[in-house]
């Protein structure tokens, strides 16, 4: 759901870096993945405060620090027709994996909660019950394409870090090149990063299909998507 995007720009802005920063550095290093056997949690517990976390894990699952409101969590939502398309072909791209299905077999999968880390609709749903949490900032993919000033200045307040006018505009221009970046259709199949490119590749009965699905499993919650921009 743009995790991986996320977590760069959250390093941009809490350390006040820049994108050739990024470039030269193992980002994952600096935000070592909770439920990875690899660095693990002793060295994850050694990290000086502030420290900065990655997780794929449902709410449920999370330490009871983050329940209790002691520490932050910034959970980012894509909307499930690009990002089952990106899950896609990100399952397609690792060796560990070597996804060989069709895309419609992906997706099926995905609509009848099949793949790991559970069903998306219930992953996503449980940490949208918690955005108001002082604690929670819920963040979309989409708005960081859409409205990326307004994103930058959210994080910078819930970071607690603090910028002026100018580093704060120099910081913005910062994260958008991270994106292009990040985004740049040449370096992901089917550019991943893009906004709306389920629509290359859902057939009309697919998309039928999937918005049944949507309605069904998200008709009782108020959390909103763009397909497109």
């Amino acid at each position: 759901a743009g995790t991986g995007l996320l977590q760069e720009v959250v390093y941009l802005v809490s350390q006040g870096a820049d994108p050739d920063e990024i470039g030269l550095m193992n980002i994952d290093e600096q935000l070592p993945v909770l439920e990875y056997p690899q660095p693990g949690l002793d060295i994850i517990k050694e990290l000086t405060s502030p420290r900065l976390i990655k997780s794929h894990l449902p709410y449920q699952f999370l330490p009871s620090d983050l329940h209790n409101g002691n520490s932050k969590v910034i959970y980012m939502a894509r909307n499930p027709k690009d990002l089952v398309v990106s899950y896609y072909q990100f399952h397609r791209s690792l060796r560990t994996m070597s996804y060989r299905g069709t895309f419609q077999e992906f997706c099926r999968r995905f609509m009848n909660d099949k793949l790991g880390y559970g069903s998306w609709f219930e992953h996503v749903q449980e940490f949208w019950e918690h955005h108001m949490d002082a604690n929670v900032l819920f963040l979309k993919y989409e708005d960081m394409h859409k409205d990326l000033a307004t994103m930058v200045e959210q994080l910078v307040r819930f970071l607690g870090v603090s910028y002026d006018k100018a580093q704060l505009e120099s910081m913005v221009e910062h994260c958008h090149q991270l994106i292009d970046q990040c985004c740049n259709a040449e370096a992901l199949p089917v550019g991943r990063g893009r906004v709306g490119l389920w629509k290359d590749i859902f057939t009309v009965s697919m998309n039928e299909k999937f918005d049944l699905v949507y309605k069904q499993k998200m008709g009782k919650c108020d959390l909103t998507f763009d397909f497109y921009l």
